[in-house]
Parts: structure tokens; sequence; C-alpha cells
């Protein structure tokens, strides 16, 4: 059976019944010189992954995709698509399952999206620069739990339908597709990261309460302030100093990373 979705005017569409990576799939894009922006979807990835280099489990029923983009930016103005990218995930979700349930979502830093505290989406970002300090092109890839999740205590996750909800790939990519639309339109049009910041904080988990942070070689407790202009984590330590993560993994009283 063809997949068919709506998407807004000018983007394309690549759908596979499987694949080894979406991302991957952006990454054979840019090779042959593709422009963008491309959707790829597939019903079931066989080497997923997300953050850090661990596997992101892709069954078929839960959506696996990566939004292909040649933004024309620097590599700083393109990690603000991270946050992007958790607001139209939060966007397009919300817009499928409800306001009740809507009112238990919430981004986890640095680009996970909760569910009642458990993981419902993970986002991954990949690039590659053009040479001249520019971005060449960027992959936004995105797992989200549509209908089952892996049982892992150390991360807890949940699906859709959990809730009683069948939501399907071709729902969720329409809806995907227009949140991004809206988003990437108010994200190029600022000037600064301010608004997208003040947006994602305003639906962050966890956010003035206490956090545990993981480094690669340390492990510390502070009080989450938010977010630096760079969207680095903002901590507040014991002592009273403010401290700044760009990368790590985060933990909140009752729930794991």
């Amino acid at each position: 059976m063809d997949f068919i979705a709506s998407l807004p005017q000018g983007v394309e569409l690549r759908h596979f019944a499987e694949i080894d990576s979406t991302n991957e799939e952006a990454r054979r894009l840019a090779d042959a010189g593709v422009a963008g922006p491309v959707w790829i979807v597939a019903d079931r990835q066989t080497a997923g992954r997300g953050r850090r280099g661990r596997e992101w489990q892709s069954p078929t029923g839960n959506f696996s995709g990566t939004l292909f983009l040649r933004p024309r930016c620097s590599l700083k103005k393109a990690a603000e698509l991270s946050f992007v990218a958790g607001l139209a995930v939060h966007e397009a979700v919300s817009s499928l399952i409800g306001p009740g349930h809507a009112a238990q979502l919430t981004l986890k830093w640095p680009n996970d999206v909760l569910l009642d505290g458990h993981k419902l989406a993970g986002i991954l970002l990949e690039s590659a620069s053009a040479g001249s300090g520019d971005v060449g092109w960027l992959a936004i890839g995105m797992g989200i739990n549509l209908a089952v999740f892996p049982d892992n205590p150390a991360y807890p996750a949940t699906a859709l339908r959990v809730l009683g909800l069948n939501i399907t790939l071709a729902e969720m990519l329409e809806a995907l597709a227009r949140a991004f639309e809206t988003w990437i339109a108010i994200w190029r049009r600022e000037q600064d990261f301010g608004l997208i910041r003040e947006a994602w904080l305003a639906r962050a988990q966890g956010l003035g309460g206490p956090i545990t942070v993981r480094l690669a070689d340390e492990t510390f407790e502070g009080t989450f302030m938010g977010l630096a202009g760079d969207g680095a984590l903002q901590v507040k330590m014991a002592d009273g100093a403010l401290r700044a993560v760009s990368a790590g993994d985060v933990f909140f009283p009752g729930h794991g990373a």
C-alpha cells in the first residue's frame, strides 16, 4: 500500500518500508546533492541510533523519521534547531492527543519529549560543515513511540497507545510537518535565540526544581535554573554558583534519564 501524507508545498517525502537509519539516508541525500527539504520516514529502522551512539529501538508501529534541510546558517545558529525540533514535536503530539493528555507533555534537556515524566520521543541532530563555517546540511532525526516502548528501568519510557490512542505514521508525519513549518519560520524570523528559548522553557520538565546531571566523568546535583543564551543547561549549585552544561544526561526526582 502506498504511503500517503499531505505535506507543506515544496517539501518532498521519501518513505521506506525498512531502512538502516533515516539519518543515514539524509547523509546519502546530502552526498547526492539533494537540496531539500525532505521528510524521510520508515516503517522500521534496522540501525536506529540516539544520542551518544546509543541504540534507538525502531519497531514497526512507531514513528521513525528525519527532516533533511540545508539551513544556510552558521553551526552555532543551527544548534538552536535542536530546541526548535523539541517545540515542533511537542506541538505535533499535543495536536493529536488532545488538551487533557497534552498537559502531561514536557520537554527535557537537551532533546527529549516526555509524557507524564516518561520518555515518549527522542531527537538527534546530525550535520556537516560546508567548509565556510556554515552548515552544509542538517538532519533532524525523530523517534516517537506511537505503539510500543522499550522496557528499560534506567530510562522509563511510554507510548501513545498507553493512552488508548492509535496514531498512524501518516497522521504523525502530517502533524510534525505542520509544526516544523511554524517553528522554523519563527526561528528564521527571530534575530536571536530569545523567543525559542522562552517557548522551550515554558514547556520544560523540572524548571526551578532539583536536578541531577551526569557527565562523562562526573555526576552532580543542583537546581535547574534555565537555559543560557547558547542553549546550555544552567544549574545552580549548593554554593549559589551557576554552572553551565553543554552536554550530559539529566535526571529528575522520581524519574530516570
